[in-house]
């Protein structure tokens, strides 16, 4: 109560990854109130506070308080500093977490996002299997992106566009560049502009399969999510590789950021998080990792001199560069 008017208890789950930024607040019976999404653009910073101002307009601050807050995604670690959060959790906890909240019978979950991919197998409610791709982009969101813009088409056209195939075009989609080179070449010998879509949606699916899931047991029901599930031919041919209905739902994209704001309400020290973020000094240095033949480039936050974690690793190799 304040003031003789109940406060609603809420609690913010954020899901940072290199390509988008989802937040939801979610009440005590974990329904989500109000969610967003928007791309890091580099700076997950500067993405939350972004993230934080949405929401912040989203819900009626004299009716409502956030006293629970959680952190997932490849920059976790640093934005659940900055948001002083209650949990910081690794995706595979975040999104089983969320998925079993609305899907409790579910036994596979297929993840693919902006520059990974992810498996997690769930028996009995506890997950018992999990692989992730972390590696290669090719098979991923920013795969299909760049080959949108290649194709000159919006990527969010290219499953409409998918399933007006009749005959997929066989693309070798195990390695980016080889994916482009054989697309530009399939277009140049007159295959249709659907057949090329279809068959770079396919190759995803195969890709996954045959790298992600490889070994898997993947039984129904099946939850296919992360921003890639909004793409209907990826998902058609799933269906159609697998023989099994694919489940994909509205909030498929937001299952990292719920996940984590149950944990939240389940860790809550009930303090009274603060929209306002206080401004802080960082500096951020790029190097480049020498872990593996990636070569990535790992950008290093520093708090007054001082290291507090990194991003833009592919590995956990560049883990390493935290001391440098």
């Amino acid at each position: 109560m304040r003031g003789g008017i109940f406060i609603n208890n809420l609690y913010l789950g954020v899901d940072i990854g290199s390509i988008s930024t989802k937040g939801v607040l979610i009440d005590k019976d974990n329904n989500i109130v109000a969610s967003h999404y928007l791309y890091t653009e580099g700076n997950p910073i500067s993405a939350v506070k972004r993230l934080i101002a949405v929401l912040k307009e989203k819900v009626d601050l004299r009716k409502n308080r956030v006293v629970g807050v959680g952190t997932t995604g490849s920059a976790r670690k640093l934005i659940g500093i900055i948001l002083n959060a209650d949990v910081v959790k690794n995706e595979i906890t975040a999104h089983a977490v969320g998925t079993l909240s609305i899907y409790p019978d579910v036994k596979t979950i297929l993840e693919i996002g902006g520059q990974d991919s992810k498996i997690i197998i769930i028996r009995n409610g506890v997950v018992v299997d999990y692989a992730m791709n972390t590696l290669c982009a090719a098979g991923t969101g920013a795969f299909l992106s760049s080959q949108a813009t290649r194709l000159k088409i919006d990527v969010k056209d290219m499953g409409d566009i998918a399933l007006g195939s009749k005959n997929p075009t066989n693309i070798a989609a195990r390695c980016t560049v080889f994916a482009e080179s054989d697309l530009v070449h399939k277009a140049q010998i007159g295959h249709k502009l659907e057949d090329i879509i279809a068959g770079l949606c396919k190759a995803v699916v195969n890709n996954y399969l045959n790298n992600v899931g490889k070994g898997k047991r993947i039984e129904k029901p099946i939850i296919f999510q992360g921003g890639v599930s909004k793409n209907k031919g990826v998902k058609h041919f799933f269906e159609d590789v697998l023989q099994e209905n694919v489940i994909v739902n509205e909030n498929s994209h937001l299952m990292g950021a719920l996940g984590v704001a149950i944990l939240a309400s389940k860790n809550s020290k009930n303090k009274v998080f603060n929209f306002n973020i206080v401004d802080i000094d960082f500096e951020t240095r790029g190097i480049e990792c020498s872990g593996c033949p990636n070569n990535c480039e790992i950008i290093n936050i520093y708090k007054d001199g001082k290291v507090i974690d990194c991003f833009g690793n592919r590995c956990e190799n560049g883990v390493s560069n935290l001391t440098k």
